[in-house]
């Protein structure tokens, strides 16, 4: 556990540049406030709580949580897109000069990862949402009628009753 100072839970240290930099640190790598608080020594609540009384720790949170929708997003627009690799095959030799066995790269390969369809959607309903959404709204106006016997007459509903 991080902790550095005072009671467990003790706000004080978690407001220092230090606390926050290990809290930023931890949202960066992934965790969930859950674990955060965890590592802090106090509830979700108690984190809760620091977040909405304390600004520092709330940006903390934010820039870290910034960093990690930030590669994401760039992993998936590249994904989206398709890139080129390079594969590299290496075969442990003897190097008879100097008597020891070493790495070679015995082979390079370029390949091109296709883009994935499934990106590309995403990417576009989220970027294009006005022309790439699934949901369309679509607006109607005028009046409907919701009953076409409303000018009828009672004999005129009997007969058509009967029919």
């Amino acid at each position: 556990m991080a902790k550095k100072a005072g009671r467990k839970g003790k706000y004080e240290y978690w407001i220092s540049p230090d606390g926050l930099l290990l809290i930023e640190g931890w949202a960066r790598d992934g965790l969930t406030k859950e674990q955060i608080a965890k590592n802090i020594g106090c509830s979700r609540e108690t984190l809760n709580q620091w977040e909405n009384k304390y600004s520092d720790i709330s940006d903390a949170l934010k820039k870290g949580r910034e960093v990690v929708i930030r590669e994401v997003e760039n992993a998936l627009i590249k994904r989206d897109k398709g890139y080129e690799i390079e594969e590299t095959t290496e075969e442990l030799r003897f190097n008879r000069g100097t008597g020891q066995s070493e790495l070679v790269v015995t082979k390079r390969i370029k390949k091109h990862v296709a883009p994935d369809t499934g990106a590309a959607a995403f990417v576009l309903k989220n970027y294009a949402p006005d022309k790439w959404r699934d949901r369309k709204d679509v607006e109607i106006s005028g009046q409907l009628d919701t009953n076409p016997f409303a000018n009828l007459s009672d004999d005129e509903l009997r007969k058509l009753a009967k029919k």
